[in-house]
């Protein structure tokens, strides 16, 4: 598979079989993650990944939809705003935009690996980060399920390419 392929095929996944993914391939998705582009290569994140399944309930406790129960993996992508880079004009901080590309990457892997994801950002911050004892300069960005697709894959809906280029 190649990158557009991967682009063109990944979807967000909300029902996952039983079968736990292996550790080689959850490695193979943080290496995806530690080789994207960070602001000044600060790489300014870590994964958890939770496969306990009293730690997968803490979790699903901060996102209360049922889908997230078949997901026998969810990574929680912690953002650490001490290392991460800050613009000098304004002191904009990175840490989320190099999360959310390392999430891409993951994504983009995993789809090529035959797993499906689905971000997750609409969650309880603050009781994932008391729940997994999260340093203060630490932030959960992003939930993302992992595991093997149990259902039907449905069209993508997207804007037209007209709709987002302009050319000046």
């Amino acid at each position: 598979m190649d990158v557009k392929d991967a682009i063109s095929t990944r979807r967000s996944v909300r029902l996952y079989k039983t079968d736990m993914p292996s550790r080689e391939l959850i490695n193979e998705l943080g290496d995806a993650a530690r080789l994207a582009p960070t602001a000044v290569n600060k790489q300014p994140f870590r994964l958890i990944c939770v496969t306990s399944p009293d730690l997968l309930t803490k979790l699903q406790g901060a996102y209360k939809r049922d889908w997230i129960k078949t997901a026998p993996c969810i990574l929680i992508v912690v953002a650490d705003h001490d290392k991460s880079w800050h613009r000098g004009l304004d002191g904009k901080d990175h840490a989320d935009i190099d999360a959310a590309i390392a999430t891409d990457h993951i994504t983009l892997r995993a789809t090529e690996l035959g797993l499906g994801t689905c971000w997750v950002c609409n969650f309880d911050s603050e009781k994932v980060h008391a729940d997994f004892n999260l340093a203060e300069n630490e932030e959960a960005v992003v939930l993302l399920p992992v595991g093997y697709e149990a259902d039907e894959a449905k069209e993508k809906v997207r804007r037209e390419i007209s709709e987002i280029v302009t050319f000046l």
